[in-house]
């Protein structure tokens, strides 16, 4: 099947249905779900029918699978074979956005014409050399751990020395410390090599190791004679990303020629920029594969609920297959806005920034589940005390407007791609929003809609959308800060294969229908660090302060 599809041929079929049937008029909207109901279209059922008993003997078609490595030209009949599906290539460029649920508001949406795809993504990288190489790379990213009794922090501009030993002749790299990594805290080294003595050679001069050899086998010492030794290496070396980590004096002489700690942005003089060779710089094209998974559910009416429900005008078959995709949309929603929250806690508190608002003597905050499912628990910062004069409760609410906007303000520091500019909360903080939303004092520019009721988007603070999950408990106060990319940058992306399909049977033992609905899609983390498009805060209430409204 040839999946390059015409795309305004596509928006000038489908969009006329699209807004006759729903009342959509929005440009972007009506591009995505052209192309979606396109793909629905392609690969519906040609008679939209399903075998009664799920359970009969058919081998179906199996995970998805991708081929094995030939490795030789010899050696395809060796290979192990795939699923025979045909995988393609996503480029996120362009993303389009649906509005069918609050979680599909919040992500970027890229239809999958196939349940196997590929979704690539850039990484820029400094270079200069290879991890694998005698030739390394001019700056490492090396995860530390210190040794204890010795220092407790690198100092910036220090030289270290990579020992394999512990002996003066086991000398092979000299690290000189510059800054830990914005995102995960790791230190960043510049790589010089080094004779057994501890004589540091030009960058770039050929190790006698490559340098991820020698921080497998080696630890940092603080002198060339391998005296003390004060750090061990936890796992080898990374290329440090230009994005992410932006290294001060990298393009002047401070890297090249100091400590990368004096001077850290000064030029090269003209003689120094005719004689010196060029810093390098490098990309990498990653790629992720991307499996469709499956909600599913289904539902059956006796005949006689048929029949009979029709004196009241009621549709039971509409019925219950309105209420199975509003099973499926809620269950897609809710682990969109799981993976946010979780990528947000991780942030949170990988961000040196605390960014909660505590009301309570507790002296640990636990802000819920992170990236990795285990519990994010964080030291409590100081407790707010409401009664400070000249305070309101109007106040103790106006703080939650300053912790979004500080959130999203994190956000674009931490990812530099920009602010945050949608929030998720529970309906007792959205209600303290709304009942604040007036607040004249030192109001904050806010469009939040005070009717009762707004059970999704309640306004805007600040330029920050709040959004209210139903879902959520009312005494559950965390918040959830997140920027929603624009196809190019980190985060979470939904891509739908078939959004909803629906099909009708009869029952062979009671002749009564049944429907089932099933929805396929891939919720993929893209790109490097997706968890800096998100940060997750809590509103620790106290005796003080029991409740919000």
């Amino acid at each position: 099947m040839n999946y390059l599809i015409n795309e305004s041929e596509v928006l000038k079929t489908w969009s006329p249905v699209i807004e006759k049937t729903t009342g959509i008029t929005d440009r972007s909207k009506l591009n995505w779900m052209s192309k979606a109901v396109h793909y629905q279209h392609l690969h519906e059922s040609a008679y939209n029918t399903a075998h009664v008993n799920p359970d009969m003997n058919l081998n179906g078609m199996g995970a998805v699978t991708l081929p094995g490595d030939p490795t030789t030209t010899t050696g395809f009949s060796a290979q192990a074979p795939g699923s025979g599906d045909k995988p393609y290539s996503l480029l996120p460029l362009a993303m389009q956005v649906a509005a069918q649920t609050i979680g599909l508001d919040l992500v970027p949406v890229v239809p999958m014409p196939g349940p196997l795809g590929i979704l690539n993504y850039l990484d820029y990288h400094y270079g200069g050399g290879k991890l694998d190489s005698k030739e390394a790379p001019l700056v490492v990213k090396v995860p530390s751990t210190f040794i204890s009794g010795t220092i407790t922090e690198f100092t910036e501009g220090t030289t270290y020395f990579v020992n394999t030993d512990g002996t003066a002749n086991g000398n092979v790299y000299a690290f000189t410390y510059l800054s830990d990594s914005r995102i995960d805290g790791y230190p960043v080294f510049k790589v010089v090599a080094t004779d057994a003595d501890g004589t540091l050679r030009r960058i770039g001069d050929a190790g006698t190791v490559t340098i991820n050899t020698a921080v497998t086998n080696g630890s940092l010492y603080s002198a060339a004679d391998g005296a003390t030794e004060v750090a061990e290496f936890a796992s080898v070396a990374e290329l440090v990303k230009s994005l992410e980590d932006h290294i001060e004096g990298f393009a002047g002489r401070s890297i090249r020629l100091g400590d990368g700690a004096t001077d850290k942005n000064e030029p090269y003089s003209r003689d120094e920029g005719e004689s010196e060779v060029d810093n390098l710089m490098g990309l990498t094209l990653f790629n992720k594969s991307v499996e469709a998974k499956t909600y599913q559910v289904a539902a059956a009416v006796t005949r006689e609920q048929v029949q009979d429900l029709k004196q009241f005008g009621i549709d039971a078959v509409s019925q219950i297959e309105s209420v199975l995709i509003n099973e499926l949309t809620q269950s897609i929603n809710k682990v969109i806005l799981e993976r946010i929250f979780r990528l947000g806690s991780t942030n949170h508190a990988n961000s040196g920034v605390d960014n909660n608002l505590n009301f309570n003597t507790a002296t640990t905050l636990t802000i819920g589940e992170g990236e990795d499912g285990n519990l994010v628990t964080m030291p409590a910062p100081t407790p707010k005390d409401p009664s400070y004069g000249g305070e309101t409760k109007g106040d103790i609410q106006r703080r939650i407007l300053a912790k979004i906007l500080a959130a999203a303000n994190i956000i674009a520091i931490r990812g530099r791609r920009g602010a945050g500019n949608f929030a998720v909360c529970s309906g007792q903080v959205s209600t303290a929003l709304q009942n604040v939303a007036g607040f004249t004092p030192y109001p904050l520019s806010n469009t939040v809609n005070q009717n009762a009721g707004s059970l999704f988007p309640v306004g805007s603070i600040a330029g920050v959308n709040v959004y209210t999950d139903p879902n959520m408990n009312w005494d559950d106060t965390r918040v959830s800060v997140g920027r929603k990319g624009d196809g190019n940058s980190p985060g979470v992306v939904f891509m739908p294969y078939l959004m909803a399909e629906s099909v009708q049977t009869i029952a062979e033992g009671t002749m009564a229908p049944k429907i089932a609905v099933k929805s396929r899609f891939a919720i993929v983390d893209a790109g490097h660090h997706p968890e800096t498009m998100y940060l997750t805060f809590k509103i620790n209430l106290g005796p003080d302060v029991p409740s919000l409204v």
